[in-house]
């Protein structure tokens, strides 16, 4: 049976949060993973949405999704759309669905005139880069991710 690929629901925020600790795991990460499903279903489906997925199912499980959520470029002077997370189960990946996916947020991007579509990869996920790079995409050296956390973010607001 064909995967289905389809907008989220509430349904399948338990689902989501199973790959996405799939993916923490994969990416050596897990002790950064901090998501509960009263979280992520607040992030997609509460008051004041932060971003928004797709889900590919395959006879009735959710075996992979692509997380993503607006942001904007004053360069450009357009929103775009950023890709926070795009995961297929070990078992699909090379079917194709991983390509599905990417394009149906690409679809959407274009749909609602962005400018760009990006996102980021680690740098030893080889595999990730090579699917990437046959998709289009190209991967940006001169850009690096900065990030503020914890504490860190605590006493930068606290000096406002």
């Amino acid at each position: 049976m064909p995967e289905i690929i389809r907008q989220a629901t509430p349904l399948d925020v338990s689902g989501m949060l199973g790959l996405m600790r799939e993916l923490a795991e994969y990416e050596k990460l897990t002790h950064l993973f901090v998501a509960t499903e009263e979280s992520l279903g607040d992030a997609l489906f509460g008051p004041h949405p932060a971003a928004e997925a797709l889900v590919a199912e395959r006879e009735g499980n959710i075996v992979g999704y692509a997380l993503y959520f607006q942001n904007f470029s004053t360069f450009l002077g357009r929103r775009g759309l950023y890709l926070e997370d795009l995961y297929v189960q070990p078992a699909l990946r090379g079917s194709g669905l991983g390509t599905r996916l990417l394009r149906r947020v690409a679809a959407i991007a274009v749909e609602r005139q962005c400018g760009r579509f990006e996102w980021s990869v680690l740098d030893w996920n080889q595999p990730a880069i090579d699917f990437y790079t046959k998709m289009g995409a190209t991967v940006m050296p001169d850009w690096r991710i900065v990030r503020v956390t914890d504490d860190a973010l605590r006493q930068l607001a606290a000096a406002a």
